[in-house]
């Protein structure tokens, strides 16, 4: 039984970074800029300050660049990660159904899918479609709740 329980959890951890490590592999995230070192030196060492004021100007614009596209960046995995999570869900209810104990790890995949998916879509910092996730995220724990819990028992009644 325990045994069971441990390769169930496996299996959802695998799901979810087969998922979250596809996305970095075939759709990586912009790199952030390097800070410039000759910046680490104390302004009495050197004496081109306005020089390196100019370089603390650059890399801040840089990194406000960077932000920017990080935020988008983050959008786009989560609608990525929300999809993959959906189909992996639909997958564990419909062809892995027959087999309880592969069923119940990619069902439990796709939930931690789902909240990886959630996360990053808290990072992209739009507070609009950060409402839109997690709605989507609670209406797949309802339709995954109904389907998963609620329905096999209104079926079983029936049948009595």
């Amino acid at each position: 039984m325990i045994l069971k329980l441990i390769y169930t959890l496996f299996l959802a951890l695998l799901v979810a970074l087969f998922v979250g490590l596809g996305i970095d592999a075939f759709y990586p995230g912009p790199a952030a800029p390097d800070y410039p070192s000759d910046l680490n030196l104390q302004k009495s060492d050197c004496g081109d300050y306005p020089e390196l004021k100019a370089k603390q100007e650059r890399f801040d614009q840089d990194m406000k660049a960077y932000n920017e596209k990080s935020k988008n960046y983050n959008r786009n995995v989560s609608m990525i990660a929300l999809t993959a999570a959906i189909m992996i869900l639909i997958a564990s209810l419909t062809l892995f159904s027959k087999i309880k104990m592969i069923a119940d790890g990619i069902l439990l995949g796709g939930v931690f899918t789902t909240a990886y998916g959630i996360i990053r879509g808290l990072m992209s910092e739009n507070s609009k479609f950060r409402f839109l996730i997690v709605t989507i995220g609670l209406l797949i724990a309802l339709v995954l709740g109904y389907i998963k819990f609620i329905r096999p028992k209104e079926k079983q009644e029936e049948i009595v």
